[in-house]
């Protein structure tokens, strides 16, 4: 079977983004495919996600947290410190997405870093113009802009009907991180 990669984005103000994506990894690795996950906000934190990929045997998955945390929220990091973390993942995101080393990357969080200013739109569009045909791209994120859904092969916008957070009830271990 000829294997064409495709460009897939999860976008949408529901929850969802990034777990469809890592569902995704999962599927892939039990395929035997190669797949790289880079966070782009996310760091700091020990996220569920990171002991289940880091159980699985083999050298097929990996992920790599480069971000500062969330910018919205007061951290204490300073912008120039979330755009230099911002663009030094995006300078390992193209490295690696021409190494031949995976069948899948997932960019997690990308469409936040263009949103809050720590990337460019153009930054995106570059990935996805250099990605190699046969790579599988994944962006995930909130606020996608129009010119990368226009590349995208796939995208699935998750729409929030209902949260909890609506009745104070806070992020949970095992269903928000």
């Amino acid at each position: 079977m000829d294997t064409k990669g495709l460009v897939i984005v999860n976008t949408g103000n529901g929850k969802g983004k990034t777990t469809a994506a890592l569902g995704l990894a999962i599927r892939a690795w039990g395929e035997n495919m190669r797949v790289l996950i880079i966070q782009f906000i996310k760091g700091g934190w020990r996220y569920g996600e990171l002991n289940t990929l880091q159980a699985l045997p083999g050298e097929r998955i990996k992920i790599i947290q480069m971000g500062e945390g969330f910018t919205h929220k007061d951290t204490g990091v300073e912008q120039k410190e979330h755009i230099k973390a911002a663009r030094t993942a995006w300078q390992k995101a193209l490295e690696e997405e021409t190494s031949g080393e995976w069948d899948m990357l997932i960019l997690d969080e990308i469409n936040y870093a263009v949103k809050f200013n720590l990337l460019t739109e153009e930054d995106v569009l570059q990935l996805i113009s250099k990605k190699p045909a046969k790579l599988h791209l994944v962006l995930t994120g909130r606020d996608a802009r129009d010119s990368i859904i226009a590349e995208a092969d796939l995208v699935t916008e998750m729409k929030e009907i209902k949260h909890p957070y609506a009745k104070g009830i806070k992020a949970q271990k095992g269903i928000e991180f």
